[in-house]
């Protein structure tokens, strides 16, 4: 090749090229001119090349990879890569209970990964601390045989999980500003962060389309009632994850075959959803097709029952007709599918743990999140292929998907992280400003009878914060905002428990003020069963809006609640309880932002879907 060296990669196009004679060229006269010295550049320069050729000419395919692990592993091994179990996100001591635990889940049973979940510690909700989660991982990964695949409900970045990082908006809120670009800004960045603490797969975007008000589960996870935005959401939260492929991580689309239109929370009961297979198609399935189409790497099976497609009533997770014949062969998914977790009552209350683990797979499903007894599953699953009910080909079939994904993620080259380094990623400036944007343009208004916002007379005006719970933060960058800029104004802060006598208090104190602003904090979560305002908070509200003073109503999460105080002056919602929503909401009564939103879901009889009062920044009536 006239003295030079080219290689190519698989596709004929020209790669790189190193030529001889140039090289020479770099040397002096009397040496580049010797026979025997060229001779020796050669060889050395071939030696160099050849390596590469071979690396550029015959990539190794992942499943190629994937299929060696595969073939060196026990049956009950290749079981357990089924299992994902759950941690919190600490480091415990090797010499504690807990860590002997994890480690005999790893070294002992071979599970394929974990969850990062949040716990419950008296009534306060803990989430995990990043450095320490990113020790545990790393610990965990180095005790693996195989790499370990950990997952994480990401849902608003890694915040919904992790504390320390950046309070991205609810799904819903993205909706309200109508910026599906936000949207995949957000996964681009959610998949570095998660990527920098140790997490792979990070179960988003919600798909669901909630169309119930009553939805206790869903609310504002979603993106809304419209499935043709709801699927531009998720497309984009797709392409944004897979945007950076040093940062690849697995999205997951949730809950199939659609949870929206539900009023139970699956976590403590079995919902039915009652529709017929063509509303089916023009509804909950758009946003799930735009996933697949968009390449989501997973789906999320919902605890739902479907007689539609389905007549013996069991949840969609165990039902084949669901996962099988609906997502697998009329949907044509070929990625992974896997379980919402299987400790959850609507599955718990039906079958113990290993039976219902044994239908899972029976019905389709790859990856078993969080059974009750990892260990009573492997056994289940192996006494099932024991008895024929189960094949080793139909475990083999969903080990593949997951040792093949954890190839595709580079886990085989690397699979611990570098603690020193999380820092760098989630002490983001530009992800602070960037959820700020969001929240800001997500403020919606709906309602605004005699101008009340924004507030003519903030200094007259009384502001009351009705918090969830007593151990949450909801409301204290809310107040301390208003004391910024109307420092004599009245600020209550009330909780969901607060006894009458105090509910009475605040509706005296507030009569003599000019204008009422109620910031009321509600939002979607497991085991709650509901999304209505709790204790006397119903009430209070009643009482104030009889009064005298105006009383705009500040939906801070849930956006139905206007259903149940239509005779409020003003509402607002920012459809996230996250402190920038908390900003976002004063910024808006205090003119200085515009209020532009518009409504990703109607209100029954009051409000219709893609409604918004537009009122320009620096506004005062």
């Amino acid at each position: 090749m006239n003295g030079g060296t080219v290689f190519r990669g698989k596709a004929g196009q020209r790669r790189a090229a190193f030529d001889i004679p140039i090289v020479l060229r770099t040397f002096p006269t009397q040496l580049r001119h010797h026979q025997k010295f060229q001779l020796l550049l050669t060889v050395l320069v071939t030696m160099i090349l050849l390596p590469l050729m071979g690396l550029a000419a015959r990539p190794v395919p992942e499943r190629s990879l994937a299929a060696q692990w595969l073939q060196k592993m026990t049956l009950p091994e290749k079981v357990a890569q089924l299992i994902v179990v759950p941690c919190y996100g600490d480091n415990p001591s090797i010499r504690s209970k807990q860590f002997r635990n994890y480690r005999n889940w790893v070294r002992s049973l071979g599970v394929g990964g974990f969850i990062v979940v949040n716990r419950v510690v008296r009534g306060s909700v803990q989430s995990a601390e990043p450095y320490a989660m990113a020790a545990f991982l790393n610990r965990m990964q180095k005790l693996s045989k195989l790499p370990l695949l950990v997952a994480s409900d990401f849902e608003r970045g890694a915040s919904m999980r992790v504390d320390n990082t950046v309070k991205f908006p609810h799904a819903m809120a993205y909706a309200a500003a109508g910026d599906p670009g936000a949207t995949r800004w957000l996964a681009s960045f959610t998949a570095e962060e998660a990527r920098a603490m140790g997490v792979h797969w990070i179960l988003v975007p919600d798909a669901d389309v909630n169309n119930n008000p009553d939805n206790p589960i869903i609310n504002i996870r979603s993106y809304g009632e419209n499935p043709q935005m709801v699927s531009r959401h998720v497309r984009a939260f797709i392409e944004g994850a897979h945007l950076d492929p040093k940062f690849r991580v697995m999205t997951s689309a949730k809950h199939f075959p659609g949870h929206g239109d539900t009023a139970i929370d699956s976590h403590i009961g079995l919902p039915r959803l009652d529709v017929t297979r063509e509303r089916l198609d023009r509804l909950e399935l758009v946003p799930f097709r735009e996933a697949i189409s968009a390449g989501t790497d997973s789906i999320m099976s919902a605890h739902i029952a479907l007689p539609a497609l389905d007549p013996s009533g069991v949840p969609a997770t165990i039902s084949k007709p669901v996962l099988t014949g609906l997502l697998r062969k009329d949907m044509a998914f070929k990625g992974i599918i896997v379980t919402d977790a299987m400790d959850m009552k609507a599955l718990a209350q039906q079958f113990g743990p290993g039976e219902v683990s044994v239908r899972a797979v029976e019905a389709g499903a790859d990856v078993l999140l969080m059974p009750a007894s990892p260990e009573e599953a492997v056994r289940a699953i192996l006494a099932a292929i024991r008895s024929g009910r189960l094949t080793r080909h139909r475990i083999e079939e969903s080990a593949m998907r997951i040792l093949a994904a954890k190839v595709r993620l580079g886990l085989a080259r690397r699979r611990t992280v570098d603690v020193e380094s999380i820092n760098d990623v989630i002490d983001s400036p530009e992800a602070e400003a960037q959820a700020q944007s969001v929240a800001d343009r997500a403020v919606t208004l709906v309602k605004n009878e005699s101008a009340a916002v924004p507030l003519a007379s903030p200094g007259n005006t009384c502001f009351v914060v009705l918090a969830e719970s007593r151990y949450s933060r909801h409301g204290v960058v809310l107040l301390d905002e208003v004391r910024k800029r109307a420092p004599e104004a009245l600020t209550i802060a009330l909780e969901a428990g607060a006894p009458d006598a105090i509910i009475d208090q605040t509706i005296h104190k507030t009569a003599a003020c000019g204008q009422v602003v109620v910031a009321a904090f509600s939002s979607a979560a497991a085991y709650k069963g509901t999304v209505a305002l709790g204790g006397g908070f119903p009430r209070l509200l009643g009482e104030l809006t009889k009064g005298r003073p105006p009383v705009t109503l500040v939906a801070m999460g849930n956006p139905y609640l206007l259903r149940d105080f239509p005779n409020v002056a003003a509402y607002l919602a920012t459809f996230s309880t996250v402190p920038p929503s908390e900003v976002a909401a004063v910024k808006a009564l205090f003119g200085e932002i515009p209020i532009q939103g518009r409504m990703p879901v109607s209100i029954p009889g009051l409000v219709a879907y893609g409604d918004g009062i537009t009122i320009a920044a620096g506004t005062v009536h």
